[in-house]
Formats: structure tokens, sequence, C-alpha cells
């Protein structure tokens, strides 16, 4: 069996297609305005349903994850494209996953949901669009300039089943238990959520589309930058157009900064955000979504940066670095402005600092001795 979908434009065209219709149904059936899947804010809401963090607002077992994960895992080994590798520097890709997570969430969204919000006419989305083309740039420069992790190996085929099974165990747990946490319904973005099955479901059918067509927000822009070619962007735009007619078809699209739901105004740090996102992810080798997508395919050294991702998302709940979104009183109809607090822009300026320092001062492509 084998159905390559990143040979043509075309393909992977079919490929975004499909993937916005998933987010399309995703979020007829009630997940969050403008967040009908998102890789940060999912694996945030996760994170906290296994009680990873306390914010009861964002607490709920997101399946739309471990189905991307098993759709992944599932297409490879049909494809016979399964295959467990595991490189070097652990650390840091462990380290660069916790930095994706905690841009992303002082933007409130990954690159994902940031085409998701762009969509929808959240102006701050575009603006933030800016720092993560600037921040995949600087990535893209150090890979020119001989930035390297090493080379992955084929390692011990057991290895690469971990992540699939515990999440799958995780998943059957949060549902037939009470060990989990979730948000009380009305109490924030975790009481908002698509039935199990659908979400699972459409988990499982963005995955196999995501891997077949080697979908990544952040590789898009690299090889624009890097090879000038435009292959990988056509899925995304792919993508952007459903949601797009979708939003405007229901009469979600806003055009605007103010009233956007789960958004900030904060366009300094939105930038920043999603600067350190675009960043980390050339030198992780993908952006959120693909380092879940490659980690269900058999690679280790994604499998680490995923990790990193959960525990970036427990220190920006317990420590204050996730943003606020504005906030509008139902009663009153006066916004509360959101936006990131003193501990989400030292951690945002900290993360900037060790992605230069781990780019450009370490990590260099080893020059071969002459024999």
């Amino acid at each position: 069996m084998s159905f390559n979908m990143s040979d043509s434009k075309v393909k992977l065209l079919i490929a975004g297609i499909i993937c916005g219709l998933v987010g399309v149904c995703l979020a007829f059936f009630g997940n969050p305005g403008n967040m009908a899947i998102c890789i940060a804010c999912f694996i945030r809401d996760t994170a906290g349903s296994m009680g990873l963090h306390a914010a009861a607002p964002v607490q709920y077992f997101r399946p739309e994850i471990v189905g991307m994960v098993c759709g992944s895992f599932l297409i490879a080994l049909a494809t016979k494209e399964y295959k467990v590798t595991a490189g070097s520097s652990p650390m840091i890709r462990f380290l660069l996953g916790i930095m994706i997570v905690i841009g992303a969430l002082v933007f409130l969204g990954c690159p994902l949901r940031m085409v998701i919000r762009m969509a929808a006419g959240d102006l701050n989305a575009w603006i933030a669009l800016i720092g993560f083309v600037l921040g995949v740039a600087t990535g893209t420069l150090a890979l020119k300039n001989g930035y390297t992790l090493g080379r992955a190996y084929e390692t011990n085929a057991t290895g690469g089943l971990v992540l699939p099974i515990f999440m799958v165990v995780a998943l059957i747990l949060a549902f037939t238990t009470a060990l989990f946490h979730f948000t009380e319904a009305g109490g924030g973005p975790g009481a908002l959520h698509a039935p199990v099955a659908i979400a699972l479901i459409g988990g499982l059918v963005f995955g196999v589309f995501a891997q077949r067509s080697r979908m990544c927000f952040a590789g898009s822009v690299r090889d624009i930058i890097m090879l000038k070619d435009f292959s990988l962007i056509t899925i995304i735009g792919g993508f952007f157009v459903v949601m797009l007619i979708y939003n405007i078809a229901t009469g979600n699209f806003h055009l605007s900064t103010a009233g956007q739901p789960v958004s900030h105004q904060q366009w300094l740090w939105n930038i920043l955000g999603m600067y350190v996102v675009g960043f980390a992810a050339v030198l992780a080798g993908g952006c959120p979504l693909r380092q879940l997508i490659m980690a269900g395919q058999g690679s280790l050294d994604a499998a680490i940066t995923v990790i990193g991702m959960f525990f970036g998302a427990a220190l920006c709940h317990n420590f204050g670095f996730a943003s606020s979104g504005d906030m509008k009183d139902a009663a009153t109809g006066e916004v509360t402005l959101g936006g990131t607090g003193p501990n989400g822009r030292i951690a945002t300026i900290v993360c900037i600092i060790l992605l230069f320092i781990i780019a450009f001062v370490g990590n260099k492509r080893k020059e071969e001795k002459a024999e």
C-alpha cells in the first residue's frame, strides 16, 4: 500500500483541503472558537488533564493528539515507512520542545492555530505571522551556517511503540476512570470540545494526511527561504482556504484585532512569541504538528521534543508564562484586555537568547579531517 501525497502540488492541495475539512468538523462539533485544532493548546489542555498543571480552565484530555500520533503510526506501518530512529542531543531537543510551547502560549496558539485565526480574520495572528517568518528565517540562517543536532540512526524497534501505546492507554483511562482532571462546563476553553469519537477520528484522519503530505508549517516557510520551493506551502494554502470559507459561511469571520476568541492585542509579544516558535521549530526539525507526526512514525528524537512540549505546557501554567486572552463581560459588555505578564515576557526573552546560543554557538557541523 502506498499513496504519496508529497510528490505534486495538486496532491498537497488535496491533503490541505482534507485537513481543513477535519478542522471544520471539529469546530462545528464543539471545539473552542478559532481553535478547531491547535497542537500547543491541546497539549496544554491534556497536560492539565493529567495533573501536570492546575489551571482549571484548560484541563481536558484532547483525543485529537492521540489520533494524530496513532494515525501517523498506522499509515507509516501500512506504507512500510515505519522506522524507529534516534540521533543525538536529546536534552537540546527536549529544551526546544519546551521553548516551542512557551512561545506558542505567549501568542496563544501554535502555527496551526495561527493559520486558523488568520482564516477567521484575527489581525493579531496576521501580525504574529511576521514573527513566525522571521523566526524560521533565523533558523534557516543557522542551518546554512552549519547548525546540526546530528544524524538519526535506526535503533531498537520497541522504543517507537512507547509513545503511541502510552497515549492510547492514557486516553482509555481518561474517559473510563476519575483519575484525570476536566474543566467544568462554562469554566473555560477546556470545557469546549467535540464528542470523543469525532475528535479521535478527526485526529486519526489528520494524522494520516499530515504524514503522507509531510505537512509542516515551519518547513513550508523554510523551503521557500532556503530552496525557493513553494510546494509545502500549497498544503497550508488549501487548509487556510477551507477554514476561511467555513468562517465566512457561518458568520465567524471578523476582520479585527479586538473581540477575537482566546486572543490578545499585545502585538510585540505576539510577534516575539511566534518568533520563538519559528526559530525553535527549524532547529528541532519541524513545527509542533510535524513533531507529533514524526514521533508517530518512529522518530525518538521527535518523541523527546513532544515530551518537552508537555513539560513546557506545565511550566507555562505553573509559573505564569502563558498569556491570557481578552475577556468580555457578558452582562456589562466591558472588555478586560489580556496579554503577556512579566513572567511570560522574561521567559520569551530567555528563550530567544538560548535559541541563539544553540543555533550559532554550539551544534555546528564538524569538518571532516583530510586523511
